[in-house]
């Protein structure tokens, strides 16, 4: 396996040390390390069953690691469920995106976290600052929709995607886990979802994509790691690699390209 490195030498925001998770009999990871710096996208490959799903569910809180340790900001973390994470800045953008549909934009991005104020107990939610923070972050994440109140229902799948990944980052997130953003998305919407995770990287944020589709990950991603068999199998910064060899490591094979820059492997 080929040495975890850390990008552009930034300090680093998340790491998972040696994480094992069984299942039973069953092990889905096996001693797999992770690195992730403030500001980068991280490309996470690997077949169906590879283990990928596991260690997203592991770093967002849902699933605890049978073995090793997560470091968030140079501090050991014990996530007992993903609100845990989330109070942490550790979000987690599913591939079914879990939107209310028959709720506008501006609910679904603040819903279960709602700005108000606490009467005798209760939260009464002032939906007028609400349609107001939820147009200022999308406005900053430059997502363009008709109006706040738009039903999430009555939106493309390229502007669903665009919701979910602003509710994940509405409330000061520090890394955002993506599991196939744009599987189910038109190929002119693709670009779209694409760009805003760019853009994530320039607001600091950490991402973690998890993708099949190898136009994604060359489009916007710093740094690739795959995952073979629930163990680390090769890891390299995208200018030191190629589609053909990331595309073998999911495989499980390993050829002599990585030594070679992408020009002499092209």
């Amino acid at each position: 396996m080929q040495a975890l490195v850390d990008s552009g030498n930034e300090p680093l925001l998340l790491e998972a040390r040696g994480i094992t998770k069984h299942f039973g009999a069953v092990t889905a990871l096996e001693g797999v390390n992770l690195r992730l710096s403030a500001g980068e996208v991280l490309g996470v490959v690997g077949d169906n069953g590879a283990g990928k799903s596991t260690l997203m569910k592991v770093l967002s809180g849902l699933f605890h690691p049978s073995e090793g340790e997560l470091v968030f900001r140079g501090r050991p973390v014990h996530f007992h469920s993903p609100r845990d994470a989330h109070k942490a800045g550790i979000e987690m953008v599913y591939q079914d995106l879990a939107l209310a549909g028959n709720m506008s934009i501006f609910e679904n991005i603040y819903l279960g976290r709602e700005p108000g104020r606490n009467v005798a107990g209760l939260t009464v939610v002032n939906h007028a600052r609400s349609r107001t923070l939820a147009a200022e972050h999308l406005d900053r994440l430059h997502i363009h929709v008709k109006s706040v109140d738009q039903n999430v229902e009555d939106l493309s799948g390229g502007q669903r995607q665009a919701v979910a990944i602003a509710r994940a980052t509405a409330f000061d997130a520090k890394v955002v886990i993506m599991d196939e953003p744009t599987a189910a998305l038109a190929i002119k919407e693709l670009g779209k979802v694409l760009d805003l995770i760019r853009r994530l990287k320039d607001h600091g944020v950490g991402v973690i994509l998890i993708s099949h589709r190898m136009d994604d990950i060359f489009y916007v991603c710093d740094r690739v790691m795959a995952i073979f068999r629930g163990r680390n199998f090769a890891e390299s910064p995208l200018k030191d690699t190629s589609r053909n060899e990331v595309i073998g490591w999911i495989m499980g094979t390993k050829g002599h390209s990585a030594a070679l820059s992408r020009d002499e492997v092209h």
